[in-house]
């Protein structure tokens, strides 16, 4: 059930001017009615002239109430008008006001109170060669036409609303839509900040460990050792940089950033994560006649990824297997099994990583799953082919 408005919310508002314009319309209406038979009233029934002229101000200062109490005014002015000529104006005036509140009984009763109050006036007053049939058409007509353009009037003011309601409801909604795509894109790049970054600062923390340990270096074996940290550095600000770039929208320059990372790109981990002295036993049995699509394997890439990450803070020396498995209709697993180890490297973590993989697999409508077999800790992962 639609909820209509109340009268504050589509009446505008009365200033002076808007006033002025329509008690200028009521008296032009007023000395029209009347001026039929004023200068019958001042020649032959002084006592009515007044009588007129006193009830026809009395009703322009009462339809200046209409708004507080709309029937009760109109009513009673209306009472006026079947004695007064000049009250004709604030009469018409009163109706039209009621009227456009659209409520039929209101309308009903006004305008017949109105009818009955123009029919009293003619047959009362001194009108030359008054035509009874020609009159009651005539206040019909009036009567019917004022009712009518007030209903229009409150009909148009109620469109004129809805329309500025469902302006004010859009732009509400707009402004809830980019608050949420905002929310939703800071998890985003918290995510990616998390995934990025972790492998590689804990590459860095592992080889400065190792350095700081040994003794026996040395000054070439130092220095290499010390040129590999900062490549690891150097990768991690450049891909910090990456991630940071999607928050540049107001930069005229070309992009930065790299292409994100695919399934194919699992080689080039795993490579290097042998190359800096991790034992890596890595089983592809996914479809190769069909490329996995880019967003599910951007997504196994972090979770190869952070496993890789997870190995080397908390088992540190250990070898962690990886089989990977699927084709486009039983979707990707990815199964990392490494020993649990019984000491870190001291790398600093949250603790957030996997909570983020199972946002990311979940997102993409699979599943992560994290679980212990005897002494060995084992992350499996299920993505539909096309996540």
């Amino acid at each position: 059930m639609t909820t209509r408005p109340a009268d504050s919310e589509t009446q505008p508002e009365l200033t002076w001017a808007a006033n002025a314009w329509r008690y200028a319309l009521c008296l032009v209406f007023s000395v029209a009615v009347w001026q039929t038979v004023a200068a019958a009233e001042w020649r032959d029934s002084r006592p009515t002239f007044f009588l007129e002229v006193v009830l026809g101000v009395a009703a322009f200062v009462l339809v200046h109430f209409r708004r507080r109490a709309p029937v009760q005014v109109a009513l009673a002015v209306a009472a006026m008008s079947a004695l007064s000529g000049l009250a004709a104006g604030p009469a018409t005036l009163a109706a039209v006001s009621v009227a456009t509140r659209r409520e039929p009984r209101e309308v009903v009763l006004v305008g017949v109170v109105n009818f009955l109050a123009a029919q009293t006036w003619t047959s009362l007053a001194p009108i030359e060669d008054n035509d009874y049939l020609v009159t009651t058409l005539v206040n019909l007509t009036v009567n019917a036409g004022m009712m009518g353009w007030g209903l229009y009037i409150g009909s148009r003011r109620e469109l004129l609303w809805s329309l500025r309601s469902r302006a004010e409801r859009a732009e509400t909604e707009q402004e809830l839509r980019l608050a949420q795509a905002r929310s939703t894109e800071r998890a985003r790049i918290a995510r990616e900040m998390h995934d990025v970054l972790a492998h590689r600062i804990t590459q860095v923390s592992m080889q400065a460990g190792a350095l700081a340990f040994r003794d026996d270096l040395d000054r070439e074996r130092l220095r290499e050792g010390l040129g590999q940290i900062q490549a690891q550095a150097n990768d991690a600000l450049h891909e910090l940089r990456d991630v940071l770039g999607v928050l540049r929208e107001d930069d005229p320059g070309p992009g930065t950033a790299r292409p994100q990372p695919t399934y194919d790109d699992i080689v080039a981990l795993v490579a290097e994560a042998r190359a800096l002295g991790l034992e890596v036993d890595w089983s592809d049995s996914v479809d190769a006649t069909v490329p996995v699509p880019p967003a599910t394997g951007r997504t196994l890439y972090r979770i190869v990824q952070e496993g890789i990450t997870n190995v080397r803070k908390h088992a540190p020396g250990s070898e962690v297997e990886i089989r990977s498995t699927g084709d486009p209709r039983a979707g990707i697993t990815v199964v990392l099994a490494n020993p649990m180890g019984d000491r870190g490297t001291g790398a600093p973590g949250a603790g957030l990583g996997l909570v983020g993989l199972r946002e990311r697999a979940e997102l993409r409508g699979g599943r992560l799953d994290q679980r212990t077999e005897g002494s060995r800790f084992v992350l499996e992962a299920w993505l539909p082919w096309s996540a």
